[in-house]
């Protein structure tokens, strides 16, 4: 099967996404496809400075060559900007102005916010992604920062998606590493649905499964001629981001793209992390996430769980009232900690039913473990691939200390009622132990700690 023989599979089964355009020097079609979606408009593009530059006018022209009434909002490119629902606010008043048809030019942020905006006035919006980025051209979900707590909101993907190649390859090479990134990603994600499949949480989706995992391998593989911008490679990237994206839609969340990786990464976005004078991007961070992700599935597979002391471990199991002492000793006063107290509430469960759950773990963890060896990979083989592919790997190469990512990660598993990898060791009694032994050896001088 073909690239575009995948998408356009996907496409079809999606209630929302009706077209996906990938190819070398579509950009120039952006406005037959917009008359072929949208009608005769009239038409917003949203972009900043940057993605402007890169796409915004081309698209622009190509819209009033087809007859469509477009004006435009460009947001600054510099700081980069940041995915919050203040912007996405600010948008939708921008575009309430009107009955303009929104036209995001750009990749993350500006997909995203533009989504929500869309989303609040109930319009459909057609994307023209500007780099192999993220996974969120063709998902509902739109994860922005609400008062300081990022989270992922239910939105609706956009009606179409256009993916000039040209322009793609021409974006700064840091931002396809982070797509890189964001798509490795759903290795150890897809080792933590296999356990809440396992533990009978949270059942793996045949449908959305095999669109993520099925292809997954071999776009990874690619990771030298990602680097080298050859156009195959790339369009095999934007493909399997754009059908990750549409597979969190068909399954109603973002569990088919995002575990473990994703909160601990969701952690450093929230605090605004910064390395060489930018914000730290999405893909940047769970590349790092999917990192020590993989080697916190490492350790735990080195260990027998048959020999479990289930009665042991229920007796000394915090209660929920502990729990939520620790989420606000991670976390200070404020909306981070009421939002991490909903999430651990939900998902918190103790007695019988902690009981049950472990001997479960027990009685099916060589079952479990064989599953687990199948869908994770190396640490050291993903350093190696996300390295090849331009992307970073190490903590310490986003400027993330030792120490302030054993206290990330050990506190990752307060931020979303989805049960990880650091779910199932918290409940092992190993959590704290796994981190330690996943992190890198001390240096003299290190990041953020």
């Amino acid at each position: 099967m073909t690239t575009g023989d995948l998408v356009a599979g996907a496409v079809a089964k999606s209630a929302t996404v009706s077209e996906v355009l990938v190819g070398r020097g579509v950009l120039g079609q952006a406005g037959a496809l917009f008359r072929r979606q949208f009608g005769d408009g009239p038409a917003c593009i949203i972009a900043d400075d940057n993605t402007w530059a890169a796409a915004g006018a081309a698209v622009e022209a190509s819209l009033r060559a087809a007859g469509v009434a477009v004006r435009r909002h460009v947001l600054g490119g510099k700081p980069r900007l940041k995915p919050t629902v203040e912007l996405a606010n600010s948008l939708r008043d921008v575009l309430a102005q009107d009955a303009s048809v929104p036209v995001a030019v750009g990749s993350g942020v500006i997909n995203d916010v533009v989504k929500h905006a869309a989303f609040s006035l109930r319009r459909d919006y057609l994307c023209v992604g500007t780099a192999a980025s993220m996974d969120g051209y063709t998902s509902a979900g739109a994860p922005l920062s609400d008062r300081g707590f990022k989270k992922t909101i239910q939105c609706r993907p956009a009606k179409a998606v256009l993916g000039d190649l040209d322009v793609i390859a021409a974006a700064p090479a840091e931002m396809t590493g982070w797509g890189y990134g964001d798509l490795a990603g759903k290795v150890p994600a897809g080792g933590d649905w296999i356990i809440a499949d396992a533990l009978g949480i949270e059942a793996v989706d045949d449908v959305a499964w095999p669109l993520v995992q099925g292809g997954l391998r071999g776009w990874l593989g690619a990771a030298d001629a990602i680097a080298a911008g050859e156009p195959v490679a790339l369009e095999g990237l934007f493909a399997g981001l754009t059908v990750v994206g549409l597979a969190m839609e068909l399954h109603g969340s973002s569990r088919p793209a995002s575990g473990a990786d994703h909160q601990i990464a969701h952690l450093w976005e929230m605090d605004d992390l910064k390395y060489g004078g930018e914000r730290v991007s999405h893909g940047a961070c769970v590349a790092v996430g999917c990192v020590m992700s993989l080697r916190l599935f490492d350790w735990m597979l080195a260990q027998d769980l048959t020999g479990l002391d289930v009665a042991g471990l229920v007796a000394a199991a915090p209660s929920l009232d502990a729990k939520i002492t620790a989420v606000h000793q991670a976390f200070g006063p404020g909306e981070i900690a009421a939002r991490a107290v909903e999430e651990v509430r939900a998902k918190h469960v103790a007695g019988d039913a902690l009981r049950v759950r472990l001997e479960r773990v027990r009685d099916g963890w060589p079952a479990l473990a064989g599953r687990l060896r199948e869908q994770v990979m190396p640490p050291a083989q993903m350093v190696d691939m996300l390295h090849r592919a331009g992307a970073p790997a190490e903590a310490a190469e986003i400027g993330v200390g030792r120490d302030y990512l054993r206290r990330t990660t050990l506190n990752a598993r307060f931020l979303r009622s989805r049960y990880t990898v650091l779910d199932l060791l918290d409940e092992c009694g190993m959590l704290e132990a796994a981190v330690e032994a996943s992190l890198p050896a001390p240096m003299r001088k290190e990041g953020r700690g």
